[in-house]
């Protein structure tokens, strides 16, 4: 059982830190919550101990025999600020202690996750934007809030993300994932494109976009900061991750160039569709006595092979590692090494797919093709913990 500080500060989001505190006890994790005064107006006390189970207090001078300012940090697996005001991430980020909370993060040697929550101009501003860097660099997780509603009528980066993805990324780090990916940007696509026919019909394909995002919350848990181009996926979005969403070939072919330009390392997880129909009628088809005219395809661009060209004629980051995905349904390793030869890539990972097999399912097999020789065989598990060996040999080929 983990020992986890949930210290919460004083933004409208508190409320939201009472559903985070439930998924963290319903998993079996012993959790002290440490408000700070301010948190306290919006959520009392009696609340967090009720739902806690254990003392709660903002103050260094209560049960003093039992010096909180010091235990609480030095017996905790994790500390996660959720909600992280501009004022909080600022005390830490300059060693100031002013309370059980701040005192607590001088003496943690744990995991430390922050998850802002502040209006976005208070986000953008320079002295935020600094104190984020400063926590960053001495190996704090700080997640990038989410975009939409925020206090009042406003809306913009700045929200709280939800606590279901803010608990699935403090499981990993508490899984012992490392933050070897701290300072990365890391650009992930996931889903499946669509290409239309007319308004109503599209060409598709079934992929989730579940290991997309697996591969995304990973690399997020592991200190990166995450790009996540996401075609058509029905899923929440990752806590800290940039979403951006797209429908097309050539929309996700945009999207990811346009990121990958300054990236560390491009996983091309989606499943995009080879061909499109040549023309998109602007009107719904209608079904009439004769057979319909014939469907006429137009090859798609190729988002992988063309990574690989802009590696080579320097317009990418020196050093940038460019990971693909091939799903197959025969052949399976004939077909993937043929593919890898062709596009250019470090890594790329091989599935079956078809029949029941990868799409839609919480599990995956792969095995990864290195263009240096290594072929590393992932046996049928959860897509997290491909995501996971993939990142491994990611960051290898970083260092």
């Amino acid at each position: 059982m983990s020992q986890v500080v949930l210290g919460v500060s004083g933004g409208i989001a508190a409320y939201k830190a009472c559903e985070l505190l439930r998924l963290f006890t319903e998993s079996g994790h012993a959790v002290r919550v440490v408000p700070t005064r301010e948190a306290l107006r919006f959520v009392g006390e009696p609340t967090w101990a009720a739902l806690s189970g254990n003392p709660v207090s903002a103050e260094v001078w209560d049960g003093v025999h039992e010096v909180p300012h010091v235990r609480i940090g030095q017996e905790a697996d994790l500390v996660v600020v959720a909600p992280a005001t501009a004022d909080v991430l600022a005390k830490a980020a300059h060693g100031l202690a002013s309370d059980l909370l701040t005192n607590t993060l001088l003496t943690a040697r744990c995991p430390v996750v922050f998850a802002p929550a502040m209006h976005t101009e208070m986000w953008e501003h320079p002295a935020t934007r600094a104190n984020v860097a400063t926590l960053r660099e001495r190996g704090s997780l700080v997640i990038d809030p989410a975009v939409g509603r925020l206090t009042g009528a406003d809306s913009g980066r700045g929200r709280l993300p939800e606590p279901t993805e803010i608990f699935e990324l403090c499981a990993r780090v508490l899984a012992g994932r490392t933050t070897d990916l701290a300072g990365r940007h890391i650009v992930v696509s996931a889903g499946g494109t669509r290409e239309a026919i007319d308004p109503v019909r599209f060409i598709g394909n079934r992929s989730s976009g579940l290991q997309g995002y697996a591969l995304a919350r990973t690399a997020l848990a592991r200190g990166a900061r995450v790009t996540l181009v996401a075609a058509n996926v029905a899923l929440p979005d990752p806590a800290g991750a940039e979403v951006v969403r797209v429908e097309s070939a050539r929309e996700l072919r945009e999207a990811v160039v346009t990121a990958a330009d300054a990236a560390d390392a491009v996983v091309m997880a989606a499943a995009v569709a080879d061909f499109r129909p040549s023309v998109s009628g602007d009107s719904k088809i209608k079904k009439t006595a004769r057979e319909p005219d014939p469907i006429h395809l137009v090859k798609n661009p190729d988002i992988l092979a063309e990574l690989g060209e802009r590696r080579r004629d320097g317009l990418l980051k020196p050093g940038v590692v460019i990971v693909g995905f091939a799903a197959e349904t025969d052949d399976v390793l004939a077909n993937g090494r043929a593919k890898l030869a062709r596009k250019g890539c470090d890594l790329l990972v091989v599935n079956q797919v078809g029949a029941g097999l990868a799409f839609g399912t919480p599990d995956n097999a792969a095995v990864v093709l290195a263009a240096d020789g290594e072929q590393v065989e992932i046996p049928r598990g959860p897509k997290e913990a491909l995501a996971g060996t993939v990142w491994d040999l990611v960051s290898a080929r970083l260092s």
